[in-house]
């Protein structure tokens, strides 16, 4: 039997590679074959950095917001709520359908480490009303109106706080803007309670540009990355802040 075996191998071998070096000649074929992608994180991330530009630092102008250097409970937070329904947007929601959990924990994981330096601001084209007023609404808040100011939640330097909350600066003013504005919509949503539904509808239509304008227009300084909450309750009870998933 195993004399059987090898003289079929001796006369099978030949016949493989001579098949073999027809397919590599004939591009109709080869075509035929399934292609086999490397499952590597490297491969996975390609869609992200696709969009939201080279290890996940896109541009200040536009709309696609930087990823690099959030907090990873941030971020696993906010693919969660792409996949899940809670943030409107037809192609994230596309990309995440059938990822797991743990993989989408992979990929937060990693751009919350990277830490890359900032570019610099584009100039600011508001009128110096408009960001006085958003300077105003960032540092202090309105409190007749009962709005907080950012401050309050994404710490003083703006750096985001840990586990979940995000930094405000390095982000383009039109995504500022654009998210403000889900909230007030309710095409954005977090977990219940959802803070920032509640401040963004309080802001009227000028306040929220005044505050998107100033903060686009900040320069980021070196080592910019999220720092442990400060002691003591939040302005308003959110869901989010914990990190826990939905």
């Amino acid at each position: 039997m195993k004399r059987l075996l090898s003289a079929l191998a001796l006369v099978l071998a030949p016949a493989l590679c001579l098949t073999a070096a027809a397919w590599a000649g004939d591009p109709v074929r080869a075509a035929s074959q399934p292609v086999v992608v490397p499952d590597t994180l490297a491969q996975r991330l390609q869609p992200c950095t696709a969009c939201h530009g080279a290890e996940g630092r896109a541009s200040r102008e536009g709309y696609l917001p930087r990823i690099a250097g959030k907090p990873a409970a941030y971020l696993y937070q906010q693919l969660l709520n792409f996949r899940d329904g809670r943030r409107s947007n037809t192609t994230m929601a596309e990309l995440l359908a059938h990822q797991g959990d743990a993989y989408l924990r992979e990929m937060a994981g990693h751009f919350a480490s990277l830490d890359l330096p900032h570019t610099a601001p584009p100039a600011a084209p508001a009128a110096p009303a408009l960001l006085a007023r958003g300077q105003t609404l960032v540092l202090q808040g309105d409190a007749a109106r009962r709005i907080p100011a950012c401050v309050a939640c994404h710490g003083q330097a703006l750096a985001g706080t840990l586990p979940a909350v995000p930094g405000l600066l390095g982000l383009p003013r039109d995504y500022l803007i654009g998210q403000l504005g889900a909230w007030q919509t309710g095409s954005r949503r977090a977990v219940a309670p959802d803070c920032m539904a509640q401040i963004a509808r309080r802001l009227a239509p000028e306040d929220a540009s005044a505050v998107a304008a100033w903060l686009a227009a900040q320069a980021v300084p070196p080592g910019h990355r999220a720092v442990p909450a400060a002691p003591g309750p939040a302005p308003l009870p959110c869901g989010s802040v914990s990190g826990a998933p939905p």
